[in-house]
């Protein structure tokens, strides 16, 4: 049996209407994952990308070194939007930050292992914190980029530490683009794109061959399910698997600041009028606060009931 929990967790990720979210929840057996991509297929919902559940609090800091060669981004959870506020927390979160690009640990395992004020370690100065603050907060994740002499690295803190961006770029003369407005306005102006658009990878390569394989599947079910015969179905593919670049590969993507460029042009066109030699877009990290932590939802009544009865 379908629950209205299932349809509205399946409307609340596609847009779609409530009785086709029960009708294929229905034909797939709850399956979520099936259902969005039959409703994509039925071209019920047209986006690529599936919403992330954003429930949890806290901060996404960026750290960067003087050079902008090195670049950290990490994220740390805390229980309440209040909390999150506390001055405390706020620069236990700058701190660790600093201490990435400083420290260079694999994971957070290890960083929790190394020292960090005196004696005490990053583990200890965190359970510290939860005691002084009284709310629950861990160090969730965190990406540090370490470039050379030329590699460049910027980075953009949304939404008060909403959502934090690292981006990457390479070139031969990297010493001298440094110092040019132009380059670094545009290096910017890219991390705040990242952060609007949310891309999921750096070029085509990037893209995994079953991610492919499985949106040409869906692509062709849409075809056939307009009416294509099938050899013609097999032909648009070719065409709107273009499309589906265009979505989630950032050098692809509309320029959210003039969609008249790609982010590609953009490189190609600021690169040029810089003097760049071998300006090339490397890499790109993008984390938002929160993302795919469902947050428990209180029911208070229930709990008063619990107490009473108890």
């Amino acid at each position: 049996m379908i629950t209205a929990e299932q349809v509205k967790e399946l409307r609340e990720l596609t847009g779609a209407g409530m009785m086709e979210c029960k009708k294929v929840l229905t034909e797939v057996d709850g399956d979520l994952a099936k259902a969005q991509d039959l409703l994509r297929e039925r071209g019920i919902v047209k986006a690529t990308k599936k919403a992330g559940r954003v429930a949890a609090e806290g901060l996404v800091e960026s750290y960067k070194s003087a050079d902008n060669k090195d670049g950290v981004l990490v994220e740390v959870n805390i229980e309440t939007d209040f909390a999150a506020k506390n001055p405390d927390f706020r620069k236990f979160v700058g701190d660790v930050a600093k201490h990435i690009e400083d420290n260079s640990p694999a994971d957070v395992e290890e960083l929790k292992t190394q020292k960090f004020e005196g004696d005490t370690t990053v583990g200890e100065a965190l359970t510290n914190l939860v005691a002084k603050i009284g709310e629950n907060t861990t160090i969730r994740r965190f990406v540090k980029y370490a470039g050379n002499d030329n590699t460049y690295v910027e980075s953009y803190i949304h939404g008060d530490g909403k959502i934090g961006v690292l981006v990457e770029f390479e070139a031969q003369n990297m010493a001298d683009l440094k110092s040019n407005e132009e380059f670094k306005t545009m290096a910017k102006d890219i991390a705040m794109h990242v952060a609007a658009a949310k891309p999921e990878y750096s070029s085509r390569e990037e893209v995994p061959a079953e991610v492919l394989e499985k949106e040409k599947e869906i692509i062709k079910a849409q075809a056939v399910n307009e009416g294509k015969p099938e050899a013609i179905a097999e032909k648009m593919v070719e065409g709107r698997i273009n499309k589906f670049y265009k979505d989630v590969v950032i050098t692809e993507q509309e320029f959210v600041k003039d969609p008249d460029l790609t982010i590609a042009k953009l490189i190609e066109k600021v690169g040029a009028s810089a003097g760049a030699n071998g300006l090339k877009f490397v890499r790109f990290a993008r984390l938002e606060r929160g993302e795919g932590i469902e947050k428990k939802e209180e029911n208070f009544a229930e709990e008063v009931m619990k107490q009473i009865n108890g």
